[in-house]
């Protein structure tokens, strides 16, 4: 194993020692040196660095969330929107901050993705971050025309089977959750099908209602409007279990495609070094958001599953996340930017 590969261990190691100590001890130094550090937290209002646009799913996640923990820690929580592909930019921002929890950033799993997606990243997601928790998942779906002659994914890849090259689905932009997801569905399947990215969701629903692509593979949060309209019709979710709110949707593993079970997810970070008090202080603000009724009907008809979680098993999602998506990568010779 090379030392690039130890030192993200080794550091979380550690940083799972300071944790012990300020949990466990009784009286001794560490335990007292953390309680300072988290006795006037927070102290002045904290930055939640966004790495989307305002107004899709991620940037109204952390804007609901950011409410509810304003509440909870007695400061305000000031959302700002740094989109740039890979999350790179908000990324830096936030990893250069000073580790006193008052910069967080929203993760999610673009920053999974571009570990494989890019040669060289100025930013590392597993060392330069300390885990607070994750916030939620979004699953995904398969989208038809509602004048569509399938009525399911099945028929769909039944199709595809019998005429290799012949179906086309449709994502948005090359390198992003959705576009890997089709990737990944189509290598599953066993189909030979052309992925057409397109540069956003609007782009994509206009070219399915087109007929200009048989299927659209995208979160499900976007789309609920045209399903309810009926602009569109549901195959299939990515998820392991019919969602909540498409009760009648079969998953597509019920539908012969064995594993594909895809979610959209975000968490919180701060930077690496932030004191484990502060992030514990931090950790109970989200858990007491996700379970705010206000919060609940916030997110809920975005098609959000809450997903509060500890620091550990947030950094575990995001260790699992990158060798499981790398993987994707490799087997779509997608090449590395």
């Amino acid at each position: 194993m090379s030392d690039a590969s130890r030192l993200p261990r080794r550091r979380f190691g550690a940083w799972l020692a300071r944790w012990g100590a300020a949990a466990c001890a009784v009286g001794g130094a560490p335990g007292a040196e953390a309680a300072s550090a988290a006795a006037g937290f927070p102290e002045r209002p904290i930055t939640l660095v966004v790495p989307f646009a305002p107004g899709g799913i991620a940037d109204l996640t952390a804007r609901a969330v950011a409410e509810s923990m304003a509440r909870t820690l007695g400061q305000p929580v000031v959302v700002d929107n740094r989109p740039s592909a890979g999350s790179i930019v908000a990324s830096q921002l936030v990893a250069a901050a000073r580790p006193d929890g008052h910069t967080l950033l929203l993760m999610s799993n673009s920053h999974a993705l571009s570990v494989s997606l890019f040669r060289k990243l100025p930013v590392d997601p597993l060392r330069d971050f300390a885990p607070i928790s994750t916030l939620g998942s979004f699953d995904l779906g398969v989208f038809a025309p509602p004048g569509s002659r399938w009525g399911s994914l099945r028929d769909a890849l039944a199709m595809a089977r019998a005429q290799p090259g012949k179906l086309t689905l449709g994502t948005i932009a090359v390198g992003s959750t959705q576009h890997l997801a089709a990737k990944w569905l189509e290598t599953l399947a066993g189909v030979d099908a052309l992925v057409v990215p397109y540069k956003g969701t609007p782009a994509v629903l206009t070219a399915l209602r087109a007929g200009e692509i048989d299927l659209a593979v995208e979160i499900l949060g976007p789309m609920l409007p045209h399903l309810r309209g009926g602009a569109v019709k549901a195959l299939a979710v990515s998820s392991q279990r019919r969602h909540a709110l498409l009760p009648e949707v079969p998953t597509a593993q019920e539908q012969g495609v064995d594993g594909w079970v895809v979610a959209s997810w975000n968490a919180l970070a701060a930077p690496a070094g932030t004191s484990p008090a502060v992030i514990d202080a931090l950790n109970r603000a989200v858990r007491a958001a996700l379970a705010s009724p206000e919060v609940v009907q916030r997110l809920g008809p975005l098609g959000l599953r809450p997903m509060p979680g500890s620091p550990i098993e947030m950094r575990a999602l995001l260790e699992s996340e990158i060798r499981r998506w790398g993987q994707v990568i490799r087997e779509a010779r997608i090449e590395a930017e």
